[in-house]
């Protein structure tokens, strides 16, 4: 029998705007957020004056598993749509919506990347839409355009943009003609690698090579010199095949001071583009992300400003429709900044964003896919208080951040509250297996301002208790404890 998520959550001085939707032909609803309590919803017949949107969805799959399948049925609840949950043998008693059908083996290609299963559970369960969160399929165009031949809703981006932003030389081209600055560097077809090592003389060691469909850090490589290059370039070549199925490689200065600052946009079917504000994501691990924070730190308004305008550029560029990320990498000593990638999808860190800007990202996705237009216009969206979100993940810190598996055989979070949130997927006695990301959990506090949010965040650190295998968490506490994080000058070799 399917157990029902509960997010332990709650969303606090909300925008106070009202919008409509229609549940069907005869009733139709005003759903608005009370400005000065918990997130709370409520609704009422609305007036004769009052514009009608187009209705909701009925159903909605989640082709996802964990925290986020959980979060977006947590949003889907609250507008009234049912959900339906695929999982696979090894989540066969993982949290689940109103509907859950078993989709294949534990390995993700048996299952959460098996596109065929997936599109006959949304027809089999009369879905009309499907949200496929992140990782998996989420940035898979192939997957966006097979729904759309089945008059089944992807919710996220055109499969155009994401083939165009899914390659990193493509997408930089892109970014050129709108006037969007890139790190100095080659992006072209040719691989040859005396070709490519002449391109890294010209642009000046130390440089980067970076997988062209790359993502995770995965074939990234630092070559410090001329006599790095060669088994540098092979070294990368040979995991951007294992990893993505193609070797092709970019080139790019690598900058001595980086930060990684990235920017959340929002985009409709109308042409409307909005930017959510920057998030700093510089705490990394092999280049993934651990602890992420919004604002960023640092930065004064014009810099904000002339950031949240070339994201917003980046996203008309591509005709880009819902939710996404531009990541850009910033020069600590200028604060000059340049276009890394684009993110298809709903971000792990989008929380930090709804913290400080009062927003429902899951909502807005809902609402653009079914074809209404944003909420908000760009000067609504204001930035308040400051936010952190820590990564709770199954590893061991010691062992070179190596993952481990087992039973939560006891699990103490923080209480959640107006100003702490807790997103997971997992309760104590489930199993953290082998097949799939180790994340347990997701720490969300917010502050009036950043000294508070981290003392938010360090006593709610030290409320969690994990027993039955290891955790980040100490790391964690030693992390937001340092004076490099407390003062806000991390850059993303912070963690050697």
């Amino acid at each position: 029998m399917a157990r029902y998520c509960h997010l332990s959550y709650t969303f606090t001085k909300a925008n106070n705007f009202t919008y409509s939707l229609t549940r069907n032909a005869l009733t139709t609803y005003t759903y608005f957020i009370n400005s000065n309590a918990p997130f709370t919803i409520y609704n009422r017949r609305l007036s004769s004056n009052t514009g009608v949107r187009k209705p909701l969805f009925d159903k909605v799959l989640i082709a996802n598993r964990g925290e986020i399948a959980c979060r977006v049925m947590q949003t889907a609840k609250k507008l009234g749509i049912k959900t339906v949950a695929v999982y696979s043998e090894a989540d066969r008693h993982a949290l689940h919506a109103d509907e859950a059908y078993l989709i294949g083996s534990a390995p993700s290609a048996d299952s959460y990347l098996n596109i065929n299963k997936i599109i006959s559970v949304a027809k089999l369960s009369n879905s009309q839409a499907i949200h496929p969160g992140y990782g998996f399929l989420s940035e898979n165009p192939v997957f966006a355009d097979l729904l759309a031949k089945e008059k089944i809703t992807f919710i996220g981006p055109p499969a155009s943009a994401m083939v165009s932003m899914g390659s990193k030389s493509e997408s930089k081209d892109i970014m050129i003609a709108s006037n969007v600055p890139v790190v100095p560097g080659y992006h072209g077809k040719n691989q040859d690698p005396q070709f490519l090592k002449q391109k890294a003389s010209e642009i000046g060691y130390p440089i980067l090579i970076k997988a062209i469909k790359g993502g995770g850090g995965k074939g990234m490589r630092i070559v410090n010199n001329p006599s790095e290059f060669d088994i540098q370039l092979e070294s990368s070549k040979s995991e951007s095949m294992k990893s993505f199925g193609d070797d092709q490689v970019l080139i790019e200065k690598y900058l001595l001071t980086p930060r990684h600052v990235e920017v959340q946009i929002f985009a409709d079917k109308q042409g409307n583009v909005v930017h959510l504000f920057e998030r700093d994501c510089s705490v990394q691990r092999r280049h993934q992300k651990i602890l992420e924070e919004a604002p960023a730190p640092g930065l004064d308004d014009k810099i904000r400003e002339d950031l949240g305008a070339k994201a917003v550029a980046a996203a008309k560029a591509v005709n880009y429709v819902g939710a996404g990320t531009v990541e850009f990498i910033m020069d600590n000593l200028d604060k000059k900044f340049y276009f890394m990638e684009m993110n298809t999808r709903l971000q792990v860190e989008h929380p930090v964003t709804e913290m400080v800007t009062s927003t429902d990202l899951v909502q807005w996705q809902l609402e653009v896919a079914s074809g209404n237009p944003l909420p908000v216009t760009q000067n609504q969206l204001k930035l308040e208080g400051h936010a952190f979100e820590a990564r709770i993940y199954a590893e061991n810190p010691a062992n070179d951040f190596f993952p481990d598996i087992g039973p939560l055989l006891h699990l103490r979070t923080p209480s959640p509250s107006s100003n702490v949130r807790i997103e997971t997927g997992f309760e104590q006695g489930d199993e953290i297996n082998v097949h799939y990301d180790p994340m347990i959990a997701k720490l969300v506090v917010k502050g009036q301002d950043r000294t508070e949010a981290l003392r938010i965040l360090k006593n709610a650190l030290n409320e969690y208790e994990v027993v039955g295998l290891h955790t980040n968490i100490e790391f964690l506490k030693s992390v937001v404890s340092h004076n490099a994080f407390i003062n806000g000058e991390v850059e993303t070799d912070f963690i050697a």
